[in-house]
């Protein structure tokens, strides 16, 4: 089969397209031909090498945690799926590809299209247990980084539904975008704390940094020097701040129910992902360096 692999940690270079063998099913799994593939942050961070004092990757690596797709072959013991299913779901094997394994999979309604549906694992899972994390309530006023981003709309769209008042960082063209899902949109940058204070005098609640750009300094200081209630997804030196790195261990179970009432929420319109563009498998690599640049505006998706 058709796969994005890279076989060294570097930039988006040593990323490419080959031909590897075909998975296959073992016990409890399916295998899914991938019809979209989401690019994440987390995706490029990986293939740089910065993440491995958190885990490590095995080399060569096919990229992409999270799919759309059919199943095609189903392993020993798996009754809840068939061939020919419309799943969405979570691969341990890497979605840059053809076929992928998984474990954690969900139906996908027909009113969800296949990029839309590809783009809801990752970021649906990363919202609700960070939000979890920093016990997120009503009444709270929560700051989000990166806001406009995959993890940080659906994060803002969930926050909204607890109760909470949320202040999103980004730049100004996605302004209007963040106050249609609910949120008090702000300009990162220099200037950030007063701006958030201007909007907030009664301070900020908890913190959520999804964009990892140096916003940790900032952040501890709207929280008045504390370091208690910020989180961190995107930000490889966060202990040098003494502030948590969530990196997304998450019961298979937890995982698959929050999985699924996303997918829900999304095909009744209740969560909204906006997929900004999509790329063929041989363009793997300029999907990775879009979503680096930070101005992708929205979920990039690759359709193998």
């Amino acid at each position: 089969m058709r796969a994005a692999v890279f076989e060294k940690f570097g930039g988006p270079d040593v990323l490419h397209t080959q031909n590897i063998d075909e998975p296959h099913a073992g016990p409890g799994e399916v295998r899914v031909a991938i019809r979209a593939a989401g690019v994440n942050p987390m995706d490029w961070k990986i293939r740089h090498g910065w993440m491995e004092q958190h885990f490590f990757t095995k080399l060569p690596a096919v990229p992409g945690l999270e799919f759309a797709g059919v199943v095609d072959e189903t392993g020993e013991g798996v009754t809840d799926m068939a061939v020919g299913d419309d799943v969405v779901g979570w691969t341990a094997t890497g979605a840059y590809a053809q076929y992928a394994l998984a474990e954690t999979v969900v139906s996908k309604p027909p009113s969800l299209g296949w990029e839309e549906a590809a783009a809801i694992p990752v970021a649906g899972e990363t919202a609700r247990r960070v939000l979890d994390q920093l016990a997120v309530r009503r009444g709270e006023t929560l700051l989000l980084h990166g806001a406009a981003g995959g993890v940080g709309s659906v994060a803002v769209q969930l926050a909204v539904a607890r109760g909470a008042t949320v202040i999103g960082t980004a730049s100004p063209a996605n302004h209007d975008y963040l106050r249609s899902l609910g949120a008090i949109p702000v300009a990162y940058g220099e200037g950030l704390v007063e701006r958030v204070r201007a909007v907030a005098p009664q301070g900020v609640d908890a913190v959520f940094d999804t964009a990892g750009r140096g916003a940790l300094p900032d952040s501890i200081e709207l929280r008045g020097g504390t370091t208690g209630r910020i989180i961190t997804i995107a930000d490889p030196g966060a202990a040098d701040h003494g502030v948590t790195f969530s990196s997304g261990v998450t019961a298979p179970g937890r995982k698959r129910a929050a999985l699924a009432e996303n997918v829900r929420l999304a095909a009744e319109g209740k969560l909204r992902l906006r997929v900004a563009g999509t790329f063929p498998l041989a363009d793997a690599a300029k999907a990775q360096e879009t979503s680096e640049s930070g101005h992708a505006g929205g979920k990039l998706v690759i359709k193998p």
